[in-house]
């Protein structure tokens, strides 16, 4: 039975270097390192893709599979292959600045910190990194068929460096140091003012106002709410404060 397992293993196995005499051996490497990667047999298409690149550095395919080292460390994605990935795009860059694929180098060195990113309450160095990536990919890359795609996922980073700024005002609110609350809403709204949680901002940066006597200063920011917003858990409590400090 042992043997029989032994066998079966050896024939399931995939040579890793091209037959002898092929006419195309760059090729069959890169192709058997993309079935590898659709596979997300991660260290098999590094060694595809690796071969590529250091042994025939003449190929059109060179370019591409230095790409696809990279996307194989960034699937892995732990700690140490993510920052052995970002190495990959950023030699790409730094090889084949023209390459008609450098947009998608530039977005995946991205996705490097954008995969690192920690919960909102927690330190916002990879938030910041990825932005500084994707910001570089809008200004060297504006016709990139990525863009759609690489816009999604700037919300996403931008929403979270935006909430981790909004959950420090909302510990002064609780404390009712508001303002040093008032100081950190208006700061979250001026750097990011597309942040898709605003409603929360308005809500409380109006109510820090209100309750520092800075009435007249908190009315735009609830009728803000009320007027951007269809749908939000703070619409009722905002319609209810706008009326209480008109009236007075």
């Amino acid at each position: 039975m042992a043997l029989l397992g032994a066998t079966l293993a050896c024939g399931a196995s995939r040579p890793t270097t091209p037959p002898p005499g092929s006419a195309n051996p760059d090729r069959f490497l890169f192709d058997r390192g993309n079935e590898a990667l659709m596979q997300r047999q991660w260290n098999n298409a590094r060694t595809y893709f690796q071969q590529v690149v250091d042994n025939y550095p003449q190929s059109p395919l060179r370019p591409d599979a230095k790409l696809g080292v990279g996307d194989a460390y960034l699937g892995e994605g732990n700690t140490e292959s993510l920052v052995l990935a970002a190495n990959e795009f950023r030699e790409f860059l730094a090889f084949y600045p023209t390459n008609p694929r450098a947009d998608y180098a530039q977005y995946k060195l991205a996705m490097t910190h954008f995969s690192q990113m920690r919960a909102a309450e927690r330190d916002q160095t990879e938030t910041r990194a990825a932005l500084r990536e994707l910001d570089i990919f809008f200004q060297r890359y504006a016709n990139s068929a990525l863009t759609p795609e690489v816009k999604q996922n700037w919300r996403i980073a931008r929403d979270r460096l935006s909430e981790s700024g909004f959950r420090v005002g909302m510990t002064y609110y609780r404390q009712r140091w508001y303002p040093g609350a008032i100081d950190r809403f208006r700061e979250v709204l001026r750097d990011d003012p597309g942040y898709t949680g605003r409603d929360a901002v308005y809500y409380h940066l109006a109510e820090s106002l209100a309750r520092s006597d800075k009435t007249p200063e908190a009315i735009p920011y609830f009728k803000r709410l009320l007027d951007e917003f269809e749908t939000s858990e703070y619409l009722e409590d905002a319609r209810r404060r706008l009326l209480e400090l008109t009236a007075q």
